[in-house]
């Protein structure tokens, strides 16, 4: 409007990136077809003072028991465990701020704006650990998927060679109007937690448990020896899955071999504190008393046992401890790195002169002048910020 001044608007703030828990998931594999996730932007700013449109918030659905860690440094930015819990891993730029926000008594007519600020992007790693009240352990073909599919509604792949699990499974657990979630975990062998078998992969999951059943297969040549095998490597993963409680079921007593080898093995576990109960799985003798006893071991237990790793982090960005450094290539160019230089420089429109020189007042306030300076800079160099290729001039 002829001698209205300055009426251009603030941008929209841009959309942040939320993972948020969703229970009807249970796996991460959707991320396999898709990796790549952007919030949109902000809305430009309109005349007569109008703000942009800020955009929606982009949110992507996890299961329970997701452990998001920043794919750089590894550090863990979120435990997601209850339905619902979000955490923002990525929050949207703030608006540029139009030419009425630069009105000032000796400049009454801003030709220059501000550009948006850059949203912030990462690379994540997203780890699953199932959350169960009980985990099922044992050697290979010991029944753990047999046992779960007698005492829950899971269908688990089952048959009669090692390995036959390829993935942890879940089943929820109904007696009397009462129930409790149970995980198979698929066999642990010798050297399971330095990746041997399929162990590495899945012990993790038994962290979030708060009671184990450890099954022993009756017709071992030596179960004793499996026991004291699956405990070590527990121990060996994590240290307080050795004070984890459990309850010892003796497997497949329908069959002879197993009868023998009962008494003596009951006496042994019971010489070390563990109360064994013998059951077979195929043909449901003992299940109910099993289940029946793990109900009773629960109600002793915290609702939860495990420690999360970080609760709904909110993910701060902090200031460089080093705002800035400046190095020189063999060429002989200056390249300045730092965030809050590099941002200014992204938010500057460098077809203006007004916004040129407000961004060399940034430097100079920054004290990037008098660094580049002291390093040597002349009038006529190369000066890199960012991705923004210079020509210095005083």
């Amino acid at each position: 409007m002829p001698r209205g001044g300055p009426s251009g608007g603030d941008g929209g703030k841009g959309g942040d990136v939320i993972l948020v828990v969703d229970p009807h998931i249970n796996t991460l594999s959707h991320f396999k077809r898709k990796v790549h996730f952007k919030a949109g932007h902000g809305g430009p700013g309109g005349t007569s003072n109008r703000t942009g449109r800020d955009s929606e918030d982009l949110l992507i659905q996890v299961p329970p028991g997701t452990i998001v860690r920043d794919a750089e440094t590894n550090a863990v930015l979120a435990d997601l465990v209850t339905e619902g819990q979000r955490a923002i891993v990525a929050r949207g730029g703030r608006g540029g701020r139009g030419n009425a926000r630069y009105v000032t008594s000796r400049n009454q007519v801003p030709r220059f704006a501000e550009k948006g600020e850059p949203g912030e992007e990462r690379w994540l790693l997203l780890e699953l650990k199932l959350i169960a009240d009980v985990g099922i352990v044992g050697v290979p073909n010991a029944g753990k998927s047999t046992l779960l599919s007698v005492i829950s509604n899971a269908q688990p792949k089952i048959a009669d060679y090692p390995f036959t699990t390829l993935e942890p499974g879940l089943g929820v657990v109904e007696m009397d109007l009462r129930t409790f979630v149970a995980a198979d975990i698929p066999g642990l062998i010798e050297g399971a937690h330095k990746g041997a078998g399929l162990g590495y992969a899945f012990l993790r999951h038994i962290q979030r448990t708060r009671l184990l059943v450890h099954l022993l297969d009756g017709t071992s040549a030596d179960p004793l020896a499996d026991f004291n095998q699956i405990n070590a490597e527990l121990a060996l993963f994590d240290e307080r899955l050795s004070e984890r409680p459990q309850i010892v079921a003796f497997n497949k007593i329908d069959l002879p071999e197993a009868q023998a080898r009962w008494p003596k093995l009951r006496a042994a576990l019971k010489a070390r504190g563990y109360e064994a109960v013998a059951i077979s799985a195929a043909t449901q003798l003992g299940v109910r008393d099993l289940v029946q006893r793990i109900f009773a071991r629960l109600d002793t237990l915290p609702a939860v046992t495990y420690v999360e790793e970080a609760a709904e982090l909110p993910l701060y960005q902090l200031e460089d401890t080093v705002p800035f450094t400046i190095t020189r290539d063999a060429a002989g160019a200056y390249h300045v790195t730092g965030q809050r230089v590099e941002r200014a420089a992204a938010m500057t429109y460098w077809d203006h002169d007004e916004a040129i020189r407000r961004f060399q007042r940034t430097l100079d306030a920054i004290g990037v002048t008098d660094a580049l300076r002291r390093a040597g800079v002349q009038t006529g160099d190369t000066v890199f910020i960012g991705e923004y290729e210079l020509e210095w001039s005083d």
